[in-house]
């Protein structure tokens, strides 16, 4: 791959293929040569629907867990899927890194990416159009080996193939429903509110940095206050929103995601009236 002519002749039959799959296997199948990779996986992220997934190289027995069960709605809480909607720029992104938490910590890894037997994983962001993601993951498996310095620099240099090659599988895979609103519109506003109408102003803002994976200690840091303050807090806002654990706060979030959550809900709205400025 330090060859320059190979490098140009192996992108000129990448982009020679058909737009779709057959592009995109091509692709998948140049990036091998330049890092090994268990699997691939192109998920797209348009308005309010479940992630599209444009490609992958799933065999039939790991579909369910990759693909499906990602899809049900806990893409919400994929570290690569929330740098995508505040705003990442396009590149090469690590799991690891994007995570705010220890990941073996973070609530994505033990709600869900424990499951996927991966040691490793690496996402390029996309943008195939106005208000539209997509994220190509590459992943290792279990028990494989770390990327090098130098299989992430042949990678990096890769990135504007990648964009050009999602944004070709992106034209060529139909029309969007009609009825798509902006992620910016939906999850925004409910990341933003959610919990704001039961909880003080200082639960809301501990609820929000939760909802993206800090650990108490680093609520701590970010808000100068104790680990004690936040555990607090933490347990204050636990009995508003009436649940008992990090998963059902969690899980709270995605029905209220969903538009199925408790503040949609009368008579816990009418409790907002109690709101102490904190």
């Amino acid at each position: 791959m330090h060859n320059l002519a190979t490098w140009t002749q192996d992108i000129t039959t990448v982009l020679a293929q058909p737009p779709g799959q057959p592009q995109l296997q091509a692709l998948t199948h140049w990036l091998q040569r330049i890092a090994p990779v268990d699997h691939f996986a192109l998920f797209l992220y348009e308005g309010s629907h479940a992630p599209l997934p444009l490609f992958h190289t799933f065999p039939a027995e790991l579909r369910t867990t990759f693909v499906n069960d990602y899809r049900s709605g806990v893409h919400i809480l994929d570290p690569f899927f929330l740098g995508c909607l505040f705003g990442e720029p396009d590149g090469l992104y690590s799991m690891r890194a994007l995570s705010p938490d220890s990941f073996r910590c973070n609530h994505y890894f033990q709600a869900y990416y424990h499951r996927l037997g991966l040691s490793e994983e690496l996402g390029y962001f996309t943008t195939p159009a106005l208000h539209c993601r997509a994220v190509l993951s590459l992943m290792r498996g279990e028990g494989g080996e770390a990327f090098t310095e130098e299989e992430m620099r042949l990678l990096r240099n890769a990135q504007p193939v990648v964009a050009q090659v999602a944004r070709l599988a992106w034209e060529a895979r139909g029309e969007p429903a009609a009825d798509a609103v902006l992620p910016t519109t939906h999850v925004r506003t409910v990341f933003s509110s959610f919990g704001e109408e039961l909880l003080t102003r200082r639960e809301h803002k501990i609820a929000q940095l939760l909802l993206q994976g800090y650990s108490s200690q680093q609520i701590a840091d970010q808000l100068r206050i104790t680990r004690g303050t936040v555990k607090v807090h933490r347990r204050n806002l636990y009995d508003k929103l009436e649940i008992g654990s990090q998963a059902e706060f969690f899980g709270l979030f995605v029905r209220e995601l969903m538009g199925a959550g408790l503040f949609s809900r009368p008579q816990r709205r009418n409790r907002a009236q109690q709101r102490v400025e904190g």
